[in-house]
């Protein structure tokens, strides 16, 4: 086989679709990528049985055939090739030149009978989506997933559609995030993707908002069909938490905020905590001011800036990181936040709508 190619858009298909090939796996042929020539078409696969990646390149050859290669190498020698045109050679004994210029490498190749096949499209649900709502609404909530295997249904997020309306909910126990978008779908859909998935899903995204991407829904895996790539994940078995009956349904005290300004504030507050302290913030609500205090071994912080309150005073902790997070994925200048009692979860929502909700728990705070 002789393939000539685009050197970079060889180099960008190979590290996309690396991220799916496995260091280690019980299947040796997996821990390389798959390479199959046909029709002047160079398709690329990575695959670890929870996750494949597939997409194509247009090349310039009149030979057809598949091989497997050392994917890191691969991309290595790719990277490092000084013309813009590459020549890829495979003989009948798998070995294969790299040639650009005058430089020519050399390395050996596998068979790829042995290689699992990925699930295909058929007979599943087709659902249409633009590329950059899915991307937005992916990194506005992955961010509390969880990452332990206390309750593994909640390493993914769950998809729901429900009456025309998409859900993206994401819990890890101490948080919650829910994003909302219409969507054009009659049938009503729930399935849980695994996070590791959607941070793969959401780097190919585009941000183009003409562009659509499509998502393929089996019993037990979804294909992802975004900007060139077939991602094929997996989904999680069982039943995610019931996480509506977590919203609260009022609160005491009303908080609208310059976002920016209380990121700063939460910023300046976590300069004093380190992983070995984790000491909460206290935030102090009343007459238009928002009071923020923190001390840890480091040293104290009293700080405050200017709000819009209605409501109860009230005084109650958070873990920093958890109630900055989700302040930093939202594009709104300002924010409301809803409190029903200094032990009850804070509720993250926009001036208005209901494009999201965010809950932070709070902490209990002792004596000062």
């Amino acid at each position: 086989m002789r393939i000539m190619c685009n050197k970079q858009k060889l180099y960008d298909a190979v590290i996309n679709t690396a991220k799916a090939v496995p260091e280690r796996s019980s299947i040796p042929s997996l821990e390389s990528m798959k390479f199959r020539l046909e029709d002047s078409v160079l398709e690329l696969t990575g695959y670890d049985l929870e996750i494949g990646i597939r997409t194509s390149i247009a090349v310039s050859s009149a030979d057809s055939g598949s091989f497997l290669l050392d994917a890191k190498l691969f991309s290595e020698m790719i990277k490092r090739v000084p013309s813009d045109d590459v020549i890829i050679e495979v003989n009948e004994n798998f070995q294969v030149t790299v040639e650009s210029g005058n430089l020519i490498y050399n390395m050996r190749a596998l068979a790829s009978d042995e290689y699992p096949e990925l699930p295909d499209k058929n007979n599943c649900d087709k659902i249409t989506v633009p590329q950059s709502m899915l991307k937005s609404m992916i990194n506005q909530t992955i961010f509390a997933v969880s990452i332990t295997d206390m309750n593994p249904v909640l390493k993914g997020e769950l998809f729901e559609i429900e009456g025309g309306r998409f859900n993206l909910v994401a819990i890890d126990g101490y948080r919650l995030a829910l994003r909302t978008e219409s969507i054009k779908q009659n049938e009503d859909r729930k399935f849980i993707v695994p996070s590791k998935t959607l941070a793969e899903v959401s780097r190919l995204l585009s941000d183009n908002e003409d562009e659509n991407g499509d998502l393929f829904i089996a019993q037990k895996h979804i294909i992802f069909d975004v900007n060139g790539y077939l991602v094929y994940s997996r989904l999680i078995e069982g039943e995610f938490h019931p996480y509506k009956s977590s919203l609260p349904k009022s609160s005491t005290t009303e908080v609208v905020v310059n976002r920016k300004e209380l990121i700063s504030a939460l910023e300046r507050a976590m300069l004093l905590i380190t992983e070995r302290n984790q000491s909460p913030i206290r935030c102090y609500f009343e007459n238009g001011i928002i009071k923020l205090k923190c001390a840890t071994d480091r040293g104290s912080l009293q700080d405050e800036i200017r709000a819009d309150i209605t409501g109860s005073v009230i005084e109650i902790g958070f873990k920093g990181k958890y109630f900055l997070d989700p302040l930093t994925r939202i594009d709104d200048d300002k924010v409301k936040l809803q409190m029903g009692g200094s032990l009850l979860p804070m509720k993250i929502v926009p001036l208005s709508g209901d494009a999201y909700t965010y809950l932070v728990l709070p902490v209990r705070l002792s004596r000062e």
